[in-house]
């Protein structure tokens, strides 16, 4: 089924959702599209409404204000016909544990209502590293087998868009890697995906991410977007004698033009939004010969830490 109006390449487009839960705004006034192909990373703080907004975006849950369509149907009066192409991965393994890896995959064809149901699944398997595993057990599997058994089921059917909620929790490096490669390889093929995660390599893998926290959508846009919209200024900064860092830590903290520090190993990033402020501020500790400074360019995770610093929690 093809998407009915509009640019063919616009997957979600979606203006001024607001979701409430028990009178707290857990959403508030989101508006943006997503183009087909692309995978949309949602980051945030626990509770800061990513899973809500990405239910939303996809007509699995109804806003209290707002409208927009996801695959050309409208998230309010079309859910039925949204939800016959979403596949939706949770962070919890959701299959049956004592059926077998195919047994698994059969019986979603058949649920799906697959001409060739058999077929379909010796095709996942094959598609995601499964072979050889074929009748083992979904419940004695790892984790990231297990990650892939899921992958398996959510795209067998043959969604357009792919939900993925906290996907890669407690998954080994290797394994994530490896899935992360799959998702490239079906985001190629036209699928689109929507994915919430805390991790930041996850984040750099995605074509375009949005931090959210506590309701309000902050920024988004590519990384390097996300990372200039951000203005900070960076310092990493290490202690020629391996010691002190800590107690730096404390010192600069709060002080005036220094608005995050954050430790990351034996260095620690100073960062700053004012970079006149920021260098007037760390001036005398440049002047040190015990403290190594250099400047760097911001990362990820200290914009989203400075985001995290700025943000209200909702729940206060």
């Amino acid at each position: 089924m093809s998407e009915q109006g509009g640019d063919q390449d616009v997957v979600i487009d979606v203006h001024h959702l607001t979701k409430k839960f028990d009178g707290r705004a857990v959403v508030r006034d989101l508006s943006m599209q997503v183009k087909r192909g692309m995978i949309y990373g949602f980051l945030g703080p626990n509770g800061s409404g990513k899973t809500t907004t990405i239910r939303m975006l996809c007509g699995l849950l109804t806003p209290d204000e707002g409208s927009g369509t996801c695959l050309g149907f409208d998230i309010r009066t079309q859910t039925n016909q949204i939800k016959l192409q979403v596949g939706y991965m949770t962070q919890r393994f959701s299959l049956y544990q004592d059926l077998s890896v195919r047994e698994n995959l059969e019986f979603v064809g058949r649920v799906y209502g697959l001409a060739k149901p058999a077929q379909a699944a010796r095709a996942a398997i094959q598609r995601l590293g499964l072979t050889g595993r074929e009748e083992q057990l979904a419940g004695e599997l790892s984790g990231g087998w297990k990650q892939r058994l899921a992958l398996g089921a959510c795209t067998l059917p043959g969604p357009k868009l792919l939900l993925l909620d906290e996907p890669t929790a407690g998954v080994d490096p290797k394994a994530r890697r490896e899935f992360w490669n799959e998702i490239h390889a079906l985001a190629a093929e036209g699928l689109t995906v929507l994915v919430s995660t805390h991790y930041m390599d996850e984040a750099e893998r995605c074509h375009e991410i949005a931090y959210i926290a506590y309701g309000d959508l902050l920024v988004r846009g590519t990384v390097e977007q996300v990372i200039a919209a951000s203005h900070l200024t960076t310092y990493n900064v290490t202690a020629t004698d391996g010691v002190g860092i800590n107690a730096l830590a404390q010192e600069l903290t709060d002080k005036p033009g220094i608005d995050m520090v954050a430790p990351f190993g034996t260095t620690l990033h100073v960062s700053g939004r004012d970079a006149a402020a920021l260098d007037a501020a760390i001036a005398p500790y440049r002047a040190r010969a015990d403290l190594d400074w250099k400047r760097s360019e911001p990362s990820l995770e200290d914009v989203f830490i400075d985001l995290m610093g700025k943000a209200k929690d909702n729940f206060q």
